[in-house]
Order: C-alpha cells, then structure tokens, then sequence
C-alpha cells in the first residue's frame, strides 16, 4: 500500500476541491492518504482584500514531512504561467531533503487551475513538474487513456501533464465532472504506479 500526500495550495477553492478528488482516486487504488496545504505567504491585507478562502479543513504540512511518503502529489493554481509563490516558498524550504537525496526514487504528479482556457495551465504544470524533478521524483501525469479531456463538447480542463480546471476570470466557475474525474483518475493512476515503485 502506498502512502500518498496530496499537497496543495487555493485561494479561492478551486484546487482544494481538486485535491479532494485526486485524494479520492488515490484512495480507490488502496492508498494511505493524505491532504495537507502549504501556508499562506500573502500579507493578511492581501488576503482580506482579495477575499481568499481563510476557513480550511486541511493542516498545514512541514516541508521535512515529505520524506515520510511514497507519493506527493501537488495542486497549484497559476500565476502568471508559474505556479503561485505560496506553493513556491514552501519548496524552498526543501533544501535539506534535497541535500540528503530524501525524495530520490518518490513519485510525483501535479495538478493545477487558470481563470482561462489559455491562461497558463500547462506552464504551471512545467514549473511544478521541474521542482519535483530536481528533488529526484519520478513524475505522472494524466495519460489519454482518461479520455474525458479530449471532448469537444465543453470547455474543459485536462493534459498530460496533469488534471487541470478553468476558474474563470471572476472564479465563479467550480470544477466540472470531467476535471473531477480527471483528478481522481490521476490520483488513481499515481497510487498505482506509487504501490509498484515502493513494492
């Protein structure tokens, strides 16, 4: 059985409603897991002017605590094509594991959301892919066999690299079923690969 952390980061919720089901999948596969946050770096007026969500159901995660897990799996909306400065500054606090080679031969996967269709989803996923590729994480992404991110027929999240939503620019648009499913087949799909690897 693998044990997984699915580590994220949401101003507004998007991601942390993503987590939620990449946990699920992971979980369908027979994982132990996890959901932790990264914490929030924004000054309290920015959050407070911005209206981030403040009420969450997840703890906040030790930057030492990744080495404790089979699996890391990290969600992060975009920022200018980056993925934002929260999640950021918490992988900056790795060095320590990285010097030690504690998350050499881990798996990794990433997930992520833009306000747009073509607002940096897939960059964002890069910039995330890269950090864990440096820590020595085999990375998974969301292979075409979940096919629901290739319809024609609705906007709609989904790539290779990862289970992605589109917020909308006010962020009045949640997930849809087809991102959801996207999410928790790629957690599905990191559990798996996570069980083998640690097996």
């Amino acid at each position: 059985m693998a044990k997984v952390l699915v580590l994220y980061y949401s101003s507004y919720g998007h991601i942390e409603t993503m987590a939620k089901a990449v946990a699920e999948g992971a979980e369908s596969a027979g994982a132990s897991v996890d959901i932790k946050r990264v914490p929030e770096t924004a000054p309290q007026e920015v959050v407070e002017a911005a209206h981030f969500k403040t009420d969450h159901p997840y703890p906040e995660c030790d930057p030492m605590e990744l080495a404790n897990y089979d699996a890391i799996i990290v969600g992060v909306p975009t920022r200018f094509g980056n993925m934002a400065s929260q999640m950021q500054s918490f992988w900056d606090r790795t060095g320590p594991l990285w010097a030690k080679g504690a998350l050499v031969g881990k798996v990794g996967g990433a997930f992520a959301s833009s306000a747009t269709q073509h607002g940096g989803n897939e960059t964002t996923l890069i910039s995330a892919i890269k950090t864990l590729l440096h820590q020595g994480l085999m990375v998974v992404g969301l292979p075409y066999a979940y096919a629901g991110q290739m319809t024609m027929d609705e906007i709609v999240g989904g790539s290779p690299y990862g289970a992605t939503t589109i917020a909308k620019g006010d962020g009045s648009r949640m997930p849809s079923q087809i991102e959801l499913d996207g999410a928790k087949f790629q957690g599905r799909h990191i559990a798996e690969v996570a069980a083998k690897v640690a097996g």
